[in-house]
Formats: C-alpha cells, structure tokens, sequence
C-alpha cells in the first residue's frame, strides 16, 4: 500500500490493495500501524464543519414500562418529530441478551483472520451472512471509515445455524427474536403517534425485513483525521441501535452535533428515510456519525428494519392518512429496490439521497 511518505497517491489502488487482504481496519491495527493511511483521511472541514453541541443537551430517554400508553405514545411523537433519534429503557431485551450479542460481535472480529475471510464478500445482496470493511469502498467519494462490518439478514427468511459462525450463532439469533418483538411495539407506538391505528405500519410491511449489521471500531491512532463512520442517514423504516460505553456516535440537531452518549441497557431508536418518506416529513430520518478514538475497540449492533434484500413490488410514497390540501405529498412514489440501489451506488456522502424523490 502506498505510504504516506510517498509522491504518487492512487485512491483506488491503495483501496484495493487495502480490500485484498480481507483483513480489514483490525488488520491495520494488527500490524500496529502509527500512521492512518491517506484513503482514510477525511477533509478537515467534515470534523469540525458544525460547532459542537452544548455539554447539557441530550437525546430523550423513554421508558417503555412505568407509564400509560397514552404517555408512552406522547413521548414517543414528541421525539420522533423533535429529535428523530431517541432510547428506550426497559424494552423488554434482557440484560444478558444485549452483553452476549456485543461479546458475540468482537468474538468475531476477534478470530484468526483466516477464520474470518471464509466470509468475506462484497455480495451484500445474495448471500445470508457477509464479512467485509466500508460496503461503499469503491463508490464513495469521499474518504474510507474505520470500521469493519458484518451484516446478516435475519426475517423473512433467518439463515440456517451452519450459515452463521459458531462464535455469534446463538447471540445473534437470540438477540434478533427480542428485536423483533420490540419493532413491532415500536411501529405500534409510531402508528398511534401519527394518529393512525396501531396496526398501520406493520400492514405497510414495515416489520418485514431485518438485517442486523454488526461494527467493530478498532482503536485508531490518528482519531483526529478519519472518522468511524461518515454523515449519513439510514435507508430504513427504523433502526434499533445497540452501542457499547465507548461512545462517539452523534447525531446532526439544530445545525449541531450531539453527542449520544452510552445508557446502561439502553437502545437507540432512530427514524429512517423510508419511515421519512411515507409520513412525508412529519417524522425525519435524522443525520449522524460516528467518531474515531484512541480507545477501542467499539462494537455497536444496528437492527434496520426494511432494506434491500427483500424486494417486492411494493409502491411506497406519503401515506393517503395523512394528506391534505395543507399537506400535499412532498416526494414521488418508489419501490425499495429503486431507491436502496441509488443509495448503495452513492455512498455515505453526507447527502440525503431523498432529495432525488422530492416532487
């Protein structure tokens, strides 16, 4: 791989000389670089382009067991139009599912890399269970993310055990039967809060699909030149966030950046573009990122419901509900295939490929 130190700099070559070796950012680390390679380098302006955020403000916390339903539906609309990210606390995930599933994420990460790359693919489509770094390495424009990745696509159709490695199997499948009970609660309260009956988005098949995409964030020992993972926003009707107390993920509020501080045993809810899309902005798929750090590694466990693997002929645009004269639809109707393949074929380069549908 081309050196910092040397005169000719080829973006794509180093980033397939990074890509061949299925070893990702660990094996980086591994190899106990000093240095961030330059495909990593972000511009400066993309770290520090927003002020921070003051020290006091903080994403809402919902309790989903010690009040009415008609409260829980309050909160759940007030932060869902107010802050578009929120956590839930006593979600019903037992505390030993939510430890053995981030253990199961950095058991492997953490195997012999040779181990590892009998999963390696760039097939983020057709195969059940991949391993790989940055799904967006050759077509993004912007910089690598440190990070690696494994994604599993759990319902409609879970992956048989022998698809799965042996060191996440048994986290994983038990980790995703909770998920799903709690996404289901979740589009309930989401319904309620756009004033629609309960059952209104599940009927959408808004619960159809989960796909579980597991980071792992090595230590980095530059952590002021590269970022974890870019601005971004998610092709999902929600995702179910579980983070580890290394922190750094933020999220875009006000023109600021705010930190998401670690809960013990909480989960981070936040709206994605296809929820966006057929509410037609009433809730709005928040932008976020995450940080770099010294320390590490950091594992999170992302549970998007709705994305491409899955297709059907399906139509989605604002939903009918909740038009009117005051409200017309603000985005053309699409078909998830069509719009999860723009974002794929984008990247992660901080724009809201949503602006492509407006009307």
């Amino acid at each position: 791989m081309v050196t910092e130190t040397s005169i000719e700099f080829n973006p794509y070559m180093d980033r397939k000389a990074f890509d061949e070796t299925k070893e990702g950012v660990k094996g980086l680390v591994d190899a106990k670089i000093t240095q961030v390679p330059r495909i990593f380098h972000v511009p400066q302006d993309s770290l520090t382009g927003k002020k921070p955020s003051v020290s006091d403000l903080k994403i809402p916390t919902i309790d989903l067991d010690t009040a009415s339903r008609e409260a829980i539906v309050e909160k759940v609309k007030n932060a869902a139009e107010k802050w578009e990210f929120f956590q839930v606390i006593n979600h019903g995930v037992p505390l030993n599912v939510l430890e053995e599933i981030k253990d199961g994420v950095r058991r492997f990460h953490e195997e012999d890399p040779e181990v590892k790359k009998q999963y390696f693919s760039r097939d983020l489509v057709n195969k059940n269970f991949v391993y790989y770094s940055n799904f967006d390495l050759y077509s993004s424009s912007t910089s690598v993310n440190w990070r690696d990745t494994f994604t599993c696509y759990i319902a409609p159709d879970p992956p048989t055990p022998e698809e799965l490695p042996v060191t996440c199997r048994d986290a994983m499948f038990e980790y995703s039967k909770h998920v799903m009970s709690l996404g289901g609660l979740l589009f309930e309260l989401l319904s309620e809060a756009l004033g629609l009956k309960s059952e209104t988005l599940k009927s959408k098949e808004c619960l159809k699909t989960l796909l579980m995409i597991c980071h792992y964030y090595p230590p980095c020992p530059q952590p002021d030149l590269t970022l974890g993972i870019s601005k971004h926003s998610d092709d999902s009707f929600l995702t179910i966030l579980l983070q580890d107390n290394i922190g750094g993920l933020q999220i875009l509020h006000q023109d600021s950046w705010v930190d998401v501080s670690p809960f013990p045993g909480a989960l981070i809810i936040n709206i994605g573009d296809f929820l966006q899309l057929i509410t037609n902005d009433k809730f709005v798929s928040v932008e976020h990122r995450v940080l770099a750090n010294r320390q590490g590694p950091r594992i999170s466990v992302a549970s998007f419901f709705s994305s491409s693997k899955h297709h059907n002929s399906t139509v989605y645009g604002p939903m009918k509900e909740l038009l009117s004269e005051d409200n017309p639809p603000k985005y053309r109707d699409i078909t998830i295939k069509e719009y999860t393949e723009g974002y794929f074929e984008k990247g992660l380069d901080g724009t809201s490929h949503l602006l492509n549908f407006m009307i």
